[in-house]
C-alpha cells in the first residue's frame, strides 16, 4: 500500500524547517476536505505519513504549509502582506499503491517542490 509524506527545508538558514503547521486537503471539484493537520519535527517532517495504506487514495490533494508564520517565529523581518505566506502544493495521487513524497524548499521570499522518493 501507499503513503504519503513531507518534508520542509529552509533554504535561508541552511536547516530543517522545524515547527512548520501542514493541511492536506482533498480536492473534488470546487470542495476542499481537510483531511490531517500536522506540525513538522525537528528533522522538518512529520512524525507520521500523512496518508497510509487504505487512506491513499487517487485523486487531487492540497498540502498547505505555514511558511509566514514559520519565518516569523524565527524572528525573521517580514513585510506587511508577508511575500510567502501559505505555500500551496497542489497535486495528483494516480496510484494509491505507490508512495509519494511531496517535500517544500522554501524561504521567506521562494519555494520549490519536486516529487521525491
Amino acid at each position: 500500500m501507499g503513503k504519503l509524506s513531507t518534508h520542509v527545508l529552509d533554504i535561508t538558514q541552511g536547516r530543517p524547517g522545524a515547527g512548520v503547521k501542514v493541511k492536506l486537503f482533498r480536492v473534488d471539484g470546487s470542495t476542499k476536505v481537510l483531511l490531517k493537520t500536522d506540525t513538522t519535527n525537528q528533522d522538518g517532517r512529520c512524525e507520521t505519513p500523512l496518508l497510509t495504506g487504505g487512506e491513499v487514495v487517487a485523486g487531487k490533494y492540497e498540502l498547505v504549509f505555514a511558511a509566514g508564520d514559520y519565518f516569523a517565529g524565527q524572528g525573521v523581518a517580514l513585510p506587511e502582506p508577508r511575500f510567502v505566506d501559505e505555500v500551496v502544493i497542489a497535486f495528483g495521487i494516480a496510484d494509491a499503491d505507490a508512495n509519494y513524497h511531496v517535500p517544500i524548499v522554501v524561504s521567506p521570499w521562494a519555494y520549490s517542490t519536486y516529487r521525491g522518493s
